[in-house]
């Protein structure tokens, strides 16, 4: 199986929606992983309405709406881990309708990263704020099997967060829900820079559980797959030999030399490893 490649859209920003579609397609991408809150600015508030002329455009344009990312940075004041219940509930009810906005998309998952909105709060502890955003986490993987897509908690770096580091801290939320539409996932990002291991031996370890639904790539100098001195070639290989076919995101912070080049030269790059790995 050949993984579909998509972009995550803010890199692109900001364009208009349509113009980063129809750059995105020009350079082979299959779809777009959107970050809401480039969409609008309360992407609480997009209808229906909105949310399929977006999914046509990007269809116009031969592309997929992959999934939802960067899903707590607007509006202001959410937070799944605050001791405020009163928080937490708008938090959640903002995350359902992430969730069903994600399925009007056409979008088959959501990445919940969002690092500042999982850390504790001043004279929290972080056993604390973990229980909290694990009651929260397990509620968004209930509300995704309504909508049928999937919800999937991503481990990130330290200098992020203090709240699930590492893809074993992700699974065990994930392996005591026993719910089939939460899950987690892998950004090579935060995994070269948190996780003991190498990632190619991660992936033979954990994707046979079928707890992994998602990848994003990523160096760990915070730039674009083949941007700095990680190597993606044994990693597309283990997912090979896991038999994935799913997406593989392009998820870069530091866009080098801006956000377009950055995007043409991340698929380019990892196109190269998959045509050498295919051959």
């Amino acid at each position: 199986m050949t993984p579909r490649l998509a972009l995550c859209n803010e890199v692109l920003a900001p364009w208009p929606f349509e113009r980063q579609c129809e750059y995105a397609s020009a350079l082979g991408y299959h779809g777009l992983e959107v970050a809401p809150y480039t969409l609008q600015a309360d992407p609480l508030q997009i209808t229906a309405a909105q949310a399929r002329r977006w999914a046509a455009v990007a269809s116009d344009h031969g592309l997929h709406i992959s999934g939802l990312h960067w899903l707590l940075v607007a509006p202001q004041g959410l937070s799944i881990s605050h001791p405020d219940g009163a928080v937490r509930r708008r938090t959640q009810q903002a995350i359902e309708r992430l969730i069903e906005l994600c399925a009007l998309l056409g979008g088959a998952y959501l990445v919940h990263g969002s690092p500042a909105q999982r850390n504790p709060q001043p004279g929290q502890s972080v056993d604390d704020a973990l229980a909290r955003a694990t009651e929260v986490w397990v509620a968004a993987g209930e509300c995704a099997a309504r909508s049928s897509v999937t919800y999937c908690i991503e481990p990130l770096a330290r200098d992020q967060t203090t709240v699930v580091n590492t893809l074993e801290q992700a699974l065990a939320i994930v392996r005591a829900a026993g719910l089939p539409h939460l899950k987690t996932m892998l950004d090579t990002s935060s995994a070269g820079a948190t996780e003991v291991e190498p990632l190619p031996a991660l992936i033979d370890r954990w994707w046979p559980s079928g707890a992994l639904a998602h990848v994003q790539l990523n160096d760990r100098n915070r730039r674009g797959p083949g941007q700095g001195s990680d190597r993606f070639a044994p990693l597309l290989a283990a997912l090979a030999r896991q038999g994935y076919g799913g997406w593989l995101a392009m998820e870069p912070f530091d866009y080098v030399s801006d956000g377009p080049a950055c995007a043409a030269h991340s698929i380019g790059y990892v196109r190269a490893l998959l045509e050498v790995a295919a051959a």
